[in-house]
């Protein structure tokens, strides 16, 4: 079965996170990586102080319904370790980001081990990740508007990838 990682880097918004969470989940996601200001649920030994992270918390859940406990997840500050680590391990890192070398979604043959990384909802994800990712992917637009929520297009894009 195809391993399948998603990045979440830089995101404020706890609902996407808990949506990013639960589409995770439902399509059977080897893990998420929350990076950088990324919302993320409580953990073990929670360096955030206990008021801010239990409302995190809370707001995530309303989302995620339960798949923030079932989901395998991670969180790290940094992402470019996590780039460098998910290259070393085999995957295929891909951002998914208009750019000019874009490659069309329904054109991508999706590899047996792909990490995709979103980034901020507004300004994308920043030239520096984009730089170290091993390539970038694009969901075509038919209408007006230049972009999909975070989730939405996470969602299209992992759905892809589980089923090319």
């Amino acid at each position: 079965m195809r391993s399948i990682v998603l990045i979440a880097h830089n995101l404020r918004s706890t609902h996407n996170v808990g949506s990013l969470l639960r589409t995770a989940e439902g399509l059977g996601l080897e893990k998420v990586i929350l990076t950088g200001y990324t919302p993320y649920p409580t953990i073990t030994n929670d360096s955030r102080l206990p008021h801010e992270a239990a409302k995190l918390q809370k707001q995530i859940e309303k989302t995620a319904l339960g798949a923030e406990m079932t989901q395998s997840w991670e969180q790290s500050e940094e992402v470019m370790p996590i780039i460098d680590q998910l290259i070393s391990e085999g995957y295929t890192v891909a951002a998914l980001e208009q750019t000019p070398t874009a490659i069309k979604l329904p054109d991508f043959k999706v590899p047996d081990k792909i990490a995709l990384i979103v980034g901020r909802e507004v300004e994308g994800l920043e030239s520096e990740v984009l730089a170290r990712c091993q390539l970038a992917l694009e969901i075509p637009m038919f209408g007006h508007k230049e972009s999909f929520n975070v989730v939405q297009a996470a969602a299209m894009a992992l759905y892809h990838c589980r089923f090319p």
